[in-house]
């Protein structure tokens, strides 16, 4: 699992999953941040915060049947990446995702959305993002140009 921050055990921040939701033709599924909240109008990888006593397994799971309606039936370690926002740090522990049951459907209000590799490189991203985009390519032959990235931080 390729990993793209430094080993900073003293300082993990925030430890959020993440999934790359992938179907049999190679779509990933994406969730739109809401406008009224931090980074608002981006599109992001489905997740959340790894609550306390929880493995980041657990978290994922969780947080994709909560949000999602989605029941994991495997996942597999994928990317660990930080990235380091004014005052936070945060943790992005990222799964890839391809064996799941239920139908997709945003339970939070949230919009979801299938895309293509093609499709994914006229969208924008956080830039904490950008890691797990490169390791997409990597994987599926994705090509993304940085510009599509915002900074900014994230706030609950």
């Amino acid at each position: 699992m390729p990993t793209t921050a430094p080993d900073d055990k003293a300082n993990p921040g925030i430890l959020v999953v993440a999934a790359v939701i992938l179907d049999a033709n190679n779509r990933c599924l994406l969730a739109l941040r809401p406008k009224h909240k931090h980074q608002g109008g981006l599109w992001e990888f489905p997740g959340g915060k790894v609550e306390a006593g929880e493995t980041p397994l657990q978290a994922l799971r969780r947080e994709l049947q909560e949000e999602l309606a989605l029941e994991v039936q495997n996942a597999e370690p994928f990317l660990v990446t930080s990235h380091d926002y004014p005052g936070k740090r945060v943790t992005l522990d990222v799964w890839l995702v391809r064996e799941f049951s239920g139908e997709p459907c945003g339970m939070e209000g949230q919009e979801l959305c299938w895309y293509s590799p093609a499709e994914l490189q006229s969208l924008a991203f956080p830039a904490a993002n950008y890691p797990i985009l490169q390791a997409l390519n990597a994987l599926i032959g994705l090509s993304l140009e940085e510009s599509n990235l915002k900074s900014g931080s994230i706030s609950d």
